[in-house]
């Protein structure tokens, strides 16, 4: 007879249905056993004797599905997929096909057809894989740098974000910083305090943040280089940006422990404040490193000395600009306008640049040729612009900014009306005493 194709269900009933037929076994037990009543019992038992173990198997088998669809359907479809909707995914292109060709199909079949004609790869197929990348084989020749947004004191505080500087071939923790969100001013901070303790290191690697890297390709403004890699540049200090999160896995990795480690430390010491946070980091930083430093592949150090001057490193560190000066001896800056005082050397400065110093600490210098410009401020709007365009990592810390300055924000004045600005008041009526307009309404009613 060849072969029979039977699923374990149905071997599971031949099996049974031969104990039943040699006596070893009850049609009550075997209906217990195969969850089906005495009739459907008796029933195969009968198909088993007449036919044999064969006579069990599902008589669709082999068949067509009743709700197949004809080929022709499926091969129309898949004409319109390709000729329409090249790029869809299954659940959009089953979309389109009932909306506009009125070809209603679920979207595991539309999916089914696409993979089987190549137009679909699953998720588990688009998959890519990332090679493990090795060490750099000297400490201070790469530091990874990022920022992790965190609940880092629960709710004890608002989230604020850590900034850590990790060296890639000892996974040591160079700097750890709380500060607000990632600016530019609290990467000059965390950078001073690296610069300061360690010294200049060959490299900096980080992700694509508008802080390390200017997003616009034809951006017309500026040297196509942000405030933090000219800092950078004029340290002789290069900033390289990874293409990927897996690419500087390192620190990632870090920011996944410490998130783990350091939020329970600070929880059992008592930490709900970033200036106290910022004190505790130091100790818990050495206890990270004693536990989890490699040994580097070489003992070189790349560190180079600072060789800066401290007023002349925060030159370095700050926000530099320049502004062109008007006949008014005016020009505007963050949506304020600076007012330069008359005198000789401010006269000569019309229609020339000047430039524009924001130190990390707040302080705000307009120089020209070095020399420092006495100024005053003009006009000063501090509120955020309608539709401003914020970066995701900073958007907590601008809607703490927008809230405090709606809290500081005076009450608006109460708007009159036309009745109130000419003095109009009101006449208390007695209760149950009809309006004029209410008594004129009842004698037309009743005129009626």
């Amino acid at each position: 007879m060849g072969w029979v194709m039977m699923s374990e269900r149905e071997l599971n009933r031949v099996e049974v249905l031969a104990q039943v037929d040699d006596g070893r076994l009850s049609v009550d037990n075997a209906a217990n056993m195969l969850d089906l009543t005495r009739r459907q019992i008796f029933r195969l038992l009968k198909r088993y004797r007449q036919d044999g173990a064969s006579a069990i198997r599902h008589k669709s088998r082999g068949r067509a599905p009743n709700n197949q669809i004809h080929a022709a359907k499926r091969d129309y479809a898949l004409a319109l997929i390709k000729e329409r909707y090249p790029d869809f995914g299954p659940t959009l292109a089953a979309e389109m096909l009932a909306e506009h060709h009125g070809f209603k199909v679920s979207r595991e079949t539309v999916r089914k057809w696409m993979s089987d004609a190549g137009l679909w790869l699953s998720r588990k197929q688009r998959r890519t894989f990332h090679q493990p990348r090795l060490r750099r084989e000297c400490f201070g020749e790469l530091i990874q740098i990022d920022g992790s947004d965190h609940r880092w004191f629960e709710d004890r505080a608002p989230p604020c974000t850590l900034l850590v500087f990790i060296d890639d071939a000892t996974s040591t923790l160079m700097e750890l910083r709380f500060v607000r969100s990632e600016s530019t001013f609290s990467y000059f901070e965390a950078l001073e305090g690296y610069l300061r303790n360690h010294g200049r290191p060959i490299a900096f690697y980080s992700d694509k943040h508008t802080v390390f890297r200017v997003a616009k390709e034809d951006a017309k403004g500026g040297a196509r280089i942000t405030q933090f890699g000219r800092a950078l540049s004029e340290l002789n200090v290069e900033i390289l940006c990874a293409n990927s999160s897996q690419a500087k896995g390192r620190v990632e990795r870090a920011n996944r422990t410490l998130q783990d480690r350091l939020v329970k430390e600070l929880r059992l010491a008592g930490i709900s404040d970033m200036e106290a946070g910022n004190a505790y980091l130091q100790g818990f930083k050495e206890r990270h490193n004693a536990k989890f430093a490699k040994a580097p592949v070489k003992p070189d150090n790349l560190h180079r000395a600072l060789n800066v001057e401290p007023d002349r490193l925060a030159d370095v560190l700050c926000w530099r600009e320049n502004r062109y000066v008007g006949k008014q001896l005016t020009f505007s800056y963050d949506r304020k306008r600076i007012m330069l005082e008359e005198n000789d050397i401010t006269r000569g400065l019309v229609g020339k640049y000047v430039d524009t110093f924001a130190f990390v600490d707040g302080r705000f210098e307009v120089r020209s040729k070095g020399r420092s410009l006495p100024y005053k401020v003009f006009d000063m709007d501090q509120r955020v612009t309608h539709a401003a365009i914020t970066d995701n990592k900073r958007l907590g810390a601008v809607l703490e900014h927008i809230k405090e300055m709606q809290d500081a924000a005076p009450p608006k004045p109460k708007v009159r009306t036309n009745s109130e600005k000419m003095g109009y008041k009101p006449r208390d009526r007695k209760p149950g005493r009809p309006s004029g307009s209410q008594a004129r309404k009842k004698i037309a009613h009743a005129a009626e």
